[in-house]
């Protein structure tokens, strides 16, 4: 299958899963403990069903929006994930930063990027956030956060629902590792995909990129290791308030699924809370992003804006979030399976199917602008 016949989501990651090897697949493809969360957060979209408004002039459709301050011509994006060039190992977030760009869309950097921030903000000069956790040397953060600034990054996403990794199981079957460390396993998986392996053979390691030091800890356990070392277990509220008082306004809190949270973040400063339950790799059984956003929302009262994301595969799903209140819908894995189909291509594929999904979706329910999808067009679930 070629790219331009990729109909749906679904297409390009089964474009992903022949191109990649199987641990590295699985790396975007799993989940957390028995994969529930996975699951249900993509399921939970069809639990919610439309009605639309007849006879409405749907000749221009209109997609543009504010997404934390940012002009944005479409109400979705690139949410940040680590290691990138795993997917694509010559280019990584560089492809990914530049699809978003010809997009017209945001592109948001992991702290645990396989690119550095400079070189992302040399790739594209298009909308640009960064993401980060909580080091237990704050010095790091501080130091990334400036970097990020320096370079033309204008959001800052602090990441909150990781004081440990998820028991993410598919893993350590794969006895997968970043960078990819030679074994049986590998070398089993890789001999039938030799553009992969050509790509990897050919470019340089893959790394934390934006953390030198990092490097000098490859033969300790490498990125992994090094990351359960140097992650903090004790992050407060305390850590939320330096690090929006360090970076100001376009800074968001990611990682909220209770109203009581969604509150404090707000009276700390954050300029938008992000819901999320990190992909269903974290907590298993938690509660699918869309059945969370009613009650986030009305407790936010329209003091700051809603990100949300999780099980996002069709424009429809992007359009059911923006009715319950999301001023802005990030993607992951979405764009994921496009980088691991096609690169820079297959990102762009990507947001082009949900693009137009998005549209066709609007104009099925009579609504010409985002503003214009309110809850009424929608009947929640009653169970």
């Amino acid at each position: 299958m070629k790219l331009k016949d990729a109909l749906n989501i679904n297409d390009l990651r089964t474009m992903a899963k022949r191109r990649l090897p199987r641990m590295v697949f699985d790396y975007i493809d799993g989940g957390a403990d028995d994969e529930v969360t996975l699951r249900h957060s993509v399921r939970r979209y069809d639990d919610y069903q439309l009605t639309w408004r007849a006879l409405c002039d749907v000749t221009e459709i209109d997609t543009a929006t504010r997404i934390m301050g940012q002009e944005t011509r479409l109400p979705f994006f690139i949410s940040p994930t680590a290691s990138t060039r795993l997917f694509h190992p010559s280019e990584g977030e560089l492809a990914m930063a530049r699809a978003a760009e010809k997009a017209g869309v945001i592109y948001a950097c992991s702290t645990l990027a396989s690119q550095t921030v400079e070189d992302i903000a040399k790739a594209s000069s298009g909308p640009k956030w960064v993401q980060v956790y909580v080091w237990k040397d704050m010095g790091i953060v501080r130091n990334f956060l400036a970097r990020a600034k320096d370079a033309g990054f204008t959001g800052c996403i602090l990441t909150v629902d990781l004081p440990v990794g998820g028991n993410r199981e598919r893993d350590p079957r794969n006895r997968f590792s970043v960078p990819p460390t030679p074994n049986l396993s590998l070398a089993r998986q890789v001999i039938t995909k030799p553009r992969w392996m050509w790509d990897l053979l050919t470019s340089p390691k893959i790394t934390p990129a934006n953390f030198d030091h990092m490097r000098e800890h490859g033969d300790q356990g490498g990125v992994v290791g090094f990351v359960n070392q140097q992650f903090s277990r004790a992050v407060t509220w305390k850590d939320v308030e330096w690090i929006r008082e360090f970076w100001g306004h376009g800074f968001a809190v990611k990682g909220i699924s209770r109203a009581e949270d969604a509150k404090r973040a707000i009276d700390i400063g954050a300029d938008a809370v992000w819901v999320s339950n990190h992909g269903g790799r974290q907590l298993d059984t938690s509660v699918p992003t869309i059945d969370l956003l009613p009650e986030l929302v009305d407790a936010v009262g329209g003091r700051a804006e809603i990100i949300a994301d999780g099980g996002v595969r069709r424009g429809s799903h992007v359009a059911k979030l923006l009715m319950l209140g999301a001023t802005g819908v990030a993607l992951g894995r979405a764009s994921l399976y496009g980088l691991g189909a096609g690169g820079e291509d297959g990102v762009r594929r990507a947001l082009t199917i949900l693009e137009e999904e998005l549209v066709r979706t609007m104009s099925l329910l009579g609504a010409t602008k985002v503003s214009e999808l309110d809850p009424e067009l929608m009947r929640a679930p009653t169970r």
